[in-house]
């Protein structure tokens, strides 16, 4: 396993930035190759424990002689962030100089070809800089899984509709709960950067039965266990076993996911009516009907109609929902995922 460090430069003098990126190298040249990412929203730590939880298997496989395909790996994806701190709380979704999503507007490129990327001295803000030198590290893998979390959450996958049901065995491989379809994003996020260079190419070329690329959602940002590091590290190795980039014939990999697979547009995000002090009736997991509760808005503490429900638009299942209790309004309370599509559907980025 070799460590490297890639260093991004900052926008003022003296300023630097560093992560390190970690490869393993394949011993069969016709094998998949992957690129793993955590924290690109560098608050999410669920997939930085996960990466840690597999590197000891990934490590123990090389030893043996069982990697077949080059492996890639960033355990902290942006320094960028992690350096952005207010009050002990690092702000990690946003970068607060361009004020643009971490994971968001990354370069869209028509082919594979690095050369079409920014150079290191381009005249970009640290932010687009890293986002240049992530797409860049990802080219040429089969498999592209950037980490995340949400608020409070099952863990689901999302996946351009063109890669399902090809990629049913990595969900099932994975043990995620569900899985989002979208298919006309517009956010360029890093899991469409990193596939859209081989949309436009031949078939035979772009190989997409062979190609993974998701926005994996490890449940929510406060759930950094062991447990469920060791859940997901194993989830990432019986993928990598799956879709051979490692052999180990002790892996039973399944191939059907059983799960629940809906197309993005039928979320419903739940705008709150009002300002106030969220009391939720309903947790991730849980079936609802149409006109069910979901939860109270505490608008007007200790007045007579000082409480405003949410009721359900139609029947579905809560995917997440937010992990503070305060909320304003007009902000999203849960995902809905419904059985039709949403009336007010977003069918690109959920979220900013």
């Amino acid at each position: 396993m070799q460590k490297t460090i890639e260093t991004i430069r900052g926008n003022g003098d003296g300023v630097a930035y560093e992560f390190p990126v970690f490869r393993i190298a394949g011993s069969a040249a016709d094998a998949p190759s992957a690129y793993i990412q955590a924290a690109l929203h560098s608050d999410e730590l669920p997939g930085v424990v996960a990466i840690d939880a597999l590197m000891p298997k990934l490590r123990k496989a090389e030893a043996e002689g069982r990697v077949r395909g080059n492996l890639t790996i960033v355990p902290r994806a942006n320094p960028v962030g992690r350096a952005q701190q207010f009050f002990g709380a690092t702000q990690g979704r946003f970068h607060l100089g361009t004020r643009t999503n971490f994971n968001r507007d990354f370069p869209l490129i028509d082919r594979p070809d690095a050369s079409l990327l920014p150079g290191d001295d381009a005249p970009l803000n640290a932010d687009e800089q890293l986002k240049a030198r992530l797409l860049k590290l990802s080219l040429g893998h089969e498999i592209v899984l950037d980490l995340h979390c949400d608020d409070e959450g099952l863990p689901y996958l999302y996946i351009q509709s063109d890669l399902w049901p090809a990629m049913a065995d990595c969900a099932a491989s994975m043990g995620v709960d569900a899985v989002v379809l979208w298919s006309d994003a517009s956010g360029a996020s890093f899991d469409e950067a990193a596939l859209c260079p081989y949309l436009k190419l031949p078939a035979a070329e772009a190989k997409l039965e062979r190609r993974v690329v998701t926005t994996v959602e490890y449940r929510g940002i406060l759930d950094v266990e062991a447990g469920h590091a060791e859940a997901d590290a194993e989830g990432l190795y019986r993928l990598l076993v799956a879709r051979g980039v490692i052999e180990d014939k002790s892996v039973e990999t399944p191939k059907e996911f059983k799960g629940e697979v809906a197309p993005i547009d039928h979320i419903e995000m739940m705008p709150a009516p009002a300002a106030g002090a969220i009391l939720y009736d309903v947790k991730p997991g849980d079936r609802v009907k149409a006109g069910q509760r979901l939860a109270t808005i505490v608008a007007a503490p200790g007045e007579q109609g000082g409480r405003v429900e949410v009721l359900a638009p139609q029947d579905g299942f809560i995917l997440t929902r937010r992990a503070t209790r305060s909320i304003r309004a007009g902000d999203d309370l849960v995902k809905l995922v419904g059985v039709a599509r949403s009336a007010d559907a977003r069918s690109g980025a959920l979220e900013q």
